[in-house]
């Protein structure tokens, strides 16, 4: 699995490991592979892996393939979050988190789909229930999980004739490490605006981000969000689509079920704006 060395993705690791699976998964420094190598007493093994490096991507799929005879399952998990307007976040950056969330999981899943032949594995996607609605502020984020999501359905065709599962997992919202890095990203656009994007935007982003900040902090505990991942990664018959926690689970409901107009209300209200 992707993003293990940290947030949902420790968690998952480490609920996965306590059911006996033979977990390999990615890190982003040498620190959280020796945290989770001793939380797991060994049992959790991690590479630091850039998921952006398509060369580093395919030599850990070769290191996991020489140690197993087929994988059952593949999580990815691993990404990233640029709030912002659309007009003041740069392209650059917004490229970054496509290079993450979208290419980097295109690459996981492609390195991997040998060894998850060989098993008649299953693919799980997390994304987000703003992939479904997306939210003002948070474009990036909703756009390359949605985009992720359009893969996984063709993943799902594509794949069907090889008994491989394709799940996506929309996450809502959780306590992990994220609320402490979403507060880090929402400050660092605020203070980088101009005095002009500060009037056109300062006051609306600023209560975006005091609705998101408290949004995390009082979502789904990791631990049990980590547990509903795990569920639906083996829930037979697969799910196309699961939502993680009730939150997403509401939302994922509300947007097949209303209008456009209703959805845009929607949005606002949830950032209060």
């Amino acid at each position: 699995m992707t993003g293990a060395g940290s947030g949902l993705g420790r968690d998952i690791a480490l609920g996965l490991a306590a059911m006996n699976y033979r977990v390999f998964g990615t890190a982003l420094s040498a620190d959280e592979v020796a945290d989770l190598e001793q939380a797991s007493n060994g049992t959790v093994s991690l590479t630091v892996c850039d998921m952006t490096d398509q060369a580093a991507v395919n030599s850990w799929a070769r290191e996991v393939d020489s140690r197993t005879e087929g994988l059952d399952l593949l999580i990815n998990n691993a990404g990233i979050l640029t709030p912002g307007p659309v007009e003041v976040l740069s392209l650059g950056a917004i490229r970054r988190e496509f290079e993450v969330n979208v290419f980097g999981a295109l690459s996981v899943i492609n390195a991997f789909l040998p060894a998850l032949r060989k098993a008649r594995g299953r693919i799980v996607q997390v994304s987000t229930w703003t992939a479904s609605l997306p939210l003002p502020f948070n474009g990036p984020s909703g756009a390359s999980k949605a985009a992720m999501e359009a893969f996984a359905a063709v993943y799902r065709a594509e794949l069907k004739p090889f008994g491989i599962d394709v799940v996506v997992a929309a996450a809502g919202n959780m306590k992990t490490g994220g609320p402490v890095k979403t507060a880090a990203a929402l400050k660092r656009i605020a203070d980088g605006m101009t005095p002009e994007q500060q009037r056109l935007y300062g006051p609306t982003f600023g209560m975006f981000a005091d609705k998101l900040n408290s949004m995390q902090e009082s979502g789904l505990e990791s631990a049990a969000a980590a547990m509903r991942v795990i569920e639906i990664a083996e829930q037979v018959p697969a799910p196309s689509k699961a939502g993680v926690g009730q939150d997403a689970e509401e939302i994922l409901r509300f947007v097949r079920e209303r209008s456009d107009a209703e959805q845009d209300a929607r949005r606002l209200q949830i950032v209060g704006l």
